[in-house]
């Protein structure tokens, strides 16, 4: 899921209209910048063009603010928001848990092997039983109870650590808890959520032991950002597992938590490598 160490990352995105391809690969040429990946998406419906590069410069002084200042005019007879990112780039984040540690533990793997290119800040949680991890690690970990009657001022202790981190991402590994119209409005667009999905859906206790009564075929796991719907933000990724009779509850379980992994770590790299764009109620994702 990573990219090379020394390509720039340009996305953009602007209403649909003729040259849009062409404004930024002609420049990218001029600049003497050798494109090697490159997606476009124009949704008809929407009349909205969307664009990622990837690019590596010729010239090894390759001055960024010089890039962004000859572009912008450029940019600007489109209507085109755009962004450049540094190869070097790592986003600092703050990792909301609960209880269950199996995304937090593939996090942390990911987060110490390099292969996501993130700075994590703190570990926040409403239960105590995950600070040895986040210990072991070397990272704050934050305690904050939950009670209906705390939640206000719980979101307000969460927040500060938001702030004081000046974390730019948060990710809920299985945070077992449903944040307030307020929280998710602040967060909006930049905070990812991961749960499980199955069909039909169950909701309630033990999502999982419903399935098995009922013989399904797949369990999967959907990441998505967070809104003010309850697990129905716009959807970065999903994914499946096939299971079968011979599956107990405890396996749908296990392979649940495999694709929940899997897929949340997905969606975190999509958003780190400015794959995935917001767009009204849904998302446009240049999966790799």
């Amino acid at each position: 899921m990573s990219r090379s160490a020394d390509t720039w990352i340009l996305t953009a995105q602007c209403p649909s209209r003729l040259g849009t391809v062409d404004v930024v690969t002609r420049f990218l040429k001029e600049r003497r910048c050798y494109i090697t990946e490159q997606h476009s998406f124009d949704d008809r419906h929407g009349e909205r063009f969307f664009i990622r590069t990837e690019f590596r410069p010729q010239d090894p002084d390759f001055d960024a603010q010089a890039f962004q200042a000859v572009f912008a005019p450029r940019a600007a007879a489109f209507e085109m928001v755009f962004e450049l990112t540094a190869p070097e780039a790592r986003t600092p984040v703050v990792i909301m848990v609960s209880k269950a540690d199996h995304c937090l533990n593939d996090l942390l793997y990911r987060y110490r092997t390099g292969q996501l290119p993130i700075d994590i800040r703190a570990v926040v949680s409403n239960h105590p039983d995950l600070q040895s991890l986040a210990d072991w690690h070397g990272l704050p970990y934050y305690h904050f109870p939950i009670t209906p009657e705390t939640k206000a001022e719980q979101e307000a202790q969460v927040w500060q650590v938001i702030e004081e981190t000046g974390a730019e991402l948060v990710i809920l590994a299985r945070y077992m808890q449903v944040l307030s119209s307020e929280m998710c409005e602040r967060l909006a667009g930049r905070a990812i959520n991961i749960h499980h999905s199955l069909l039909p859906g169950f909701k309630g206790a033990k999502p999982y032991h419903q399935a098995y009564e009922k013989g399904v075929k797949l369990v999967g796991a959907t990441a998505h950002y967070i809104n003010d719907d309850l697990d129905e933000g716009p959807i970065i990724t999903q994914g499946v597992e096939p299971v079968s009779h011979a599956d107990y509850p405890e396996d749908l379980v296990a392979k649940g938590r495999d694709v929940e992994c899997l897929t949340l770590a997905r969606a975190v790299a999509y958003h780190l490598e400015r794959r995935v764009f917001l767009h009204a109620k849904r998302t446009v994702v240049f999966a790799k």
